[in-house]
């Protein structure tokens, strides 16, 4: 996080441990306004750029979906993979002028950056940590869109769309109501922030992952790394995938999976009535059965606002279906399966 926009955030009360806003002094009242109308600095996500003449063809043969399809007008989700076909990292791609970016955890860009690179060799790319070097936050509620024209900002109209004003991008995304993430340089940022805090509830990291949970979007953080191919976080479902773009690593096990394979476990959203911490790649167990084996992991989890945790979970379908599904033992804390906002036939 920039020094000046860490500065920035603290005049407006956010307390930020290791560069991350964890709340601005009341976290319990930040969830509970979960959907109305917020503002959250986005810095616990990193950027990686990368710039030059064959980065289309690099980043093609390298990611999941169809780079072709993006361009300063589209976004998309995409997924890093590894030869067998699970999940490196799951990240937002987008352009600027002449640069892609992918955005992830903050925790995944040293490894993924690092393995990237390893794959350039010849080619004219250049890859580099940009997380300083763009500010971003995001912006959601039923306002959203109405605020975004008060400042003067062109609104994207449709989940994955971008659009630019002058230096700012926007961003649309999923959530239960209109979303932004907003990128600019610093001084921009900081006078937009100023605008949109006065009409919105400032919120820390937890909370807008809250909103990604809301939403069905898996965000793969490194307790979770290798853990998932893509359909089993339901990357094909929610246009983080494309079958048509040809080869990267993984490829042929994605695609066996999608055309001849049977998938065993899909993510689900759930609640799970509990105090202790949920914790990424925390085990979950059949409370029907004698089965000792784990029959899924947690890919994320927050506080709810109503109590307890929400979370997003890769489990058996056999066993949401006719079992029961527990946290951490056969005789653990019950998930609660709740809907999604997506239908989970392919």
């Amino acid at each position: 996080m920039q020094s000046e926009w860490q500065a920035h955030l603290e005049k407006h009360q956010a307390n930020i441990n290791a560069g991350i806003v964890t709340d601005f002094g009341q976290a319990e009242q930040e969830r509970a306004s979960v959907n109305g109308n917020i503002i959250s600095d986005l810095s616990h996500y990193g950027l990686i750029s990368a710039k030059g003449t064959d980065t289309p063809d690099f980043l093609q043969g390298q990611l999941s979906n169809d780079i072709r399809q993006v361009s300063a007008e589209t976004s998309q989700l995409n997924a890093y993979c590894s030869p067998k076909g699970r999940i490196l990292a799951s990240f937002r791609l987008f352009y600027i002028e002449d640069k892609y970016y992918l955005e992830l955890p903050q925790t995944l860009i040293e490894q993924t950056l690092k393995r990237l690179r390893m794959f350039v060799m010849r080619s004219q790319v250049t890859l580099d940590d940009a997380s300083d070097h763009i500010v971003r936050f995001g912006l959601t509620g039923p306002d959203s869109e109405q605020y975004i024209n008060d400042c003067g900002l062109s609104c994207p109209d449709n989940v994955d769309a971008a659009s630019q004003t002058d230096n700012i991008l926007l961003l649309r995304i999923p959530g239960p109501s209109p979303r932004f993430e907003i990128h600019g340089p610093l001084t921009n940022m900081m006078v937009l922030w100023d605008k949109l805090a006065d009409k919105t509830t400032a919120v820390g990291a937890n909370t807008w992952s809250l909103l990604d949970i809301q939403a069905g979007l898996p965000v793969i953080q490194p307790q979770t790394v290798e853990s998932f191919v893509p359909q089993m976080v339901n990357l094909e479902l929610i246009n983080g995938v494309s079958f048509k773009k040809g080869c990267y690593p993984g490829q042929e096990i994605v695609a066996r999976m999608q055309y001849l394979g049977k998938l065993k476990k899909r993510m689900y959203r759930a609640h799970v009535d509990i105090t202790d911490v949920i914790q990424p790649g925390d085990a979950l167990f059949s409370g029907s059965s004698d089965n000792s084996q784990s029959i899924g992991n947690i890919v994320n989890a927050q506080p709810s606002p109503t109590g307890g945790y929400d979370v997003l979970a890769v489990i058996q379908i056999t066993e949401v279906e006719h079992g029961q599904v527990r946290l951490g033992s056969k005789n653990g804390s019950i998930l609660e399966i709740d809907e999604l906002p997506y239908s989970l036939s392919a």
